[in-house]
């Protein structure tokens, strides 16, 4: 999908959709922030959250003090949503309205963080940019931190179709300038009480 039709299609979602009742929706990333813990960061650690949207993990971050934070996203109209909910705390992050498919980071960073954004990217092309964007844009001993759906989840997501990953598979996409430090499946129950099946690696940057 080219970027001003993803654009699009994510701005018309979250104009439209109340975001506490989308299927990806946390109150709390536990997750995420328990992945985050065992890492051990400095608060002056740099971390990018790619696809953000209006997630909740900001918010977490700065409570634990993180001083360093880059939310980027697509659509303008979910930044803007997570701006109001953070409201002065927001003067505390850099904001990127960007494909992550295609877009140059502004520094490098020791922790990248993805929760459902990778399976989106079907065309090859763009999934051979992101891993090129995270390889280079991620400092040597730095962490990527990335969940797409497994192969016992969904096939498609707020109307698109996404990309399922095994293990072995996400693996190998980033194996020649990443180690992977360990992998998991997860159901995470949407506002629904449906399940959907993610599989979560964490890598670090050799």
């Amino acid at each position: 999908m080219e970027t001003d039709k993803r654009k699009a299609h994510w701005e018309n979602v979250y104009r439209t959709k109340d975001t506490k009742k989308v299927n990806w929706y946390q109150s709390v990333p536990e997750t995420s922030l328990r992945l985050i813990e065992k890492l051990d960061l400095s608060a002056s650690t740099k971390i990018i959250d790619t696809g953000n949207g209006n997630s909740n993990l900001p918010d977490f971050l700065l409570e634990k003090g993180f001083t360093d934070i880059t939310l980027v996203d697509i659509s303008e109209e979910a930044l803007e949503a997570a701006k109001n909910r953070l409201g002065e705390k927001s003067k505390q992050i850099t904001w990127l309205a960007a494909d992550v498919a295609n877009f140059t980071p502004p520094k490098k960073y020791d922790l990248w963080h993805d929760r459902a954004v990778f399976h989106f990217l079907l065309d090859e092309k763009d999934v051979q940019n992101y891993v090129k964007t995270a390889s280079e844009n991620i400092v040597q001993g730095g962490f990527l931190i990335i969940s797409t759906f497994s192969n016992n989840g969904p096939d498609e997501c707020s109307g698109l179709k996404v990309q399922q990953y095994s293990e072995k598979e996400l693996t190998k996409k980033f194996n020649k300038t990443f180690k992977k430090l360990e992998c998991f499946a997860e159901n995470h129950i949407t506002p629904s009480g449906g399940r959907q099946n993610f599989l979560f690696c964490v890598f670090q940057k050799l």
